[in-house]
C-alpha cells in the first residue's frame, strides 16, 4: 500500500461518526487498516455502520457521544485507550447547523446551540485527545469546519461564527502541540451533498431545487461538493506520512476562496 494512505494498526477516532463525512471517512480509514473508536448520537445508524464494518475485516467500536458533553468526549478517548492503549488519530468532526436567518433574525439560544456542539465538541475533544496521543508520541487531530469559518457566511450567521472559532482552536492547538509531535488542522468544506445540506438539512423544502442550484452557481466549479472529495482530503490531513502540516485551514471549496 501506499505509504500516504497507510493507516495499519493506527487507532483513530471520530465524532459526528454515523452519517456524513464521518462516516465515510470511518469507512476509508477502516479500509486502510485502521483500528475505529466512533462516537456518534445516533446510535441506531452508528451501530449498523460498526456492523457494516466488521463485516468488511474492520474492528471498530462504537460509543454514545454527545459531543456538547465533556465527560462524554473523555470516555470516547478512555475507550481508546481500554481498547487499544492508544490514541494515534482524531477527527473532530460532529457537527450542527441552522436554517437560512438573517442576522437581525438570529437569537441567543440559536447561537448557543451552534457553539455548544460545534466549538464545545472540538475544545472538549482535543482537552483530552492531546495527552492520549501525546502518551503514544505524538499523532494527528483534524477538526472539521466550513468555508463559513474562513468568510463571512451570509444567512448563517450563528453558524459562521461557530465555524470560526473552530479555526481558532485548531490554530491555538498547533502552536501548542507541535513541539509535542502532534499535528492539528482544520478543513473547511464549501456546501456538499451531506445530510446537513439535504434531506432536512439547509436545502430542505419545497424550494430544495433552487436553494441547490444557488449554491452551485457560488462555485467557480459551477457545482456543490461530493462527501468523497472532501474525505479524500481529510485522509491526506490525517496521514502518518504526512508530518509537517500543521495549523492549516484547508479549503476544499471547487474554487470559491480564489474569487
Amino acid at each position: 500500500m501506499d505509504p500516504i494512505l497507510d493507516f495499519t494498526g493506527k487507532v483513530a477516532l471520530i465524532t459526528g461518526a454515523a452519517s456524513g463525512f464521518g462516516a465515510l471517512l470511518a469507512r476509508e480509514l477502516g479500509r486502510r487498516g485502521a483500528l475505529l473508536v466512533l462516537g456518534d448520537l445516533n446510535m441506531g445508524a452508528l451501530d449498523k455502520l460498526v456492523a457494516d464494518l466488521e463485516g468488511e475485516g474492520v474492528t471498530a467500536l462504537a460509543r454514545r457521544c454527545d459531543v456538547s458533553s465533556e465527560a462524554d468526549c473523555k470516555a470516547l478517548v478512555d475507550t481508546a485507550l481500554e481498547h487499544h492503549g492508544r490514541l494515534d488519530l482524531a477527527a473532530n468532526n460532529a457537527g450542527i447547523a441552522h436554517g437560512f436567518l438573517g442576522m437581525e433574525e438570529l437569537t441567543g439560544e440559536l447561537l448557543d446551540q451552534q457553539m455548544n456542539v460545534n466549538v464545545k465538541g472540538v475544545m472538549f475533544g482535543m482537552k483530552y485527545q492531546i495527552p492520549a496521543l501525546r502518551q503514544g508520541g505524538g499523532g494527528a487531530i483534524l477538526n472539521t469546519s466550513s468555508m463559513a469559518g474562513i468568510g463571512g457566511g451570509p444567512k448563517i450567521g450563528a453558524y459562521a461564527a461557530s465555524k470560526h472559532a473552530v479555526i481558532g482552536l485548531t490554530r491555538t492547538a498547533a502552536v501548542e502541540c507541535g513541539r509535542k509531535n502532534i499535528r492539528v488542522n482544520a478543513i473547511c468544506p464549501y456546501y456538499t451533498r451531506t445530510p446537513m445540506l439535504e434531506g432536512d438539512g439547509l436545502a430542505a423544502g419545497d424550494q430544495a431545487d433552487q436553494t441547490l442550484a444557488m449554491m452551485a452557481a457560488g462555485s467557480p466549479m459551477k457545482r456543490i461538493g461530493e462527501p468523497e472529495e472532501i474525505v479524500a482530503v481529510m485522509l491526506m490531513l490525517l496521514s502518518p506520512a504526512n508530518t509537517y502540516m500543521n495549523g492549516q485551514a484547508i479549503a476544499v471549496d471547487g474554487g470559491v476562496s480564489a474569487y
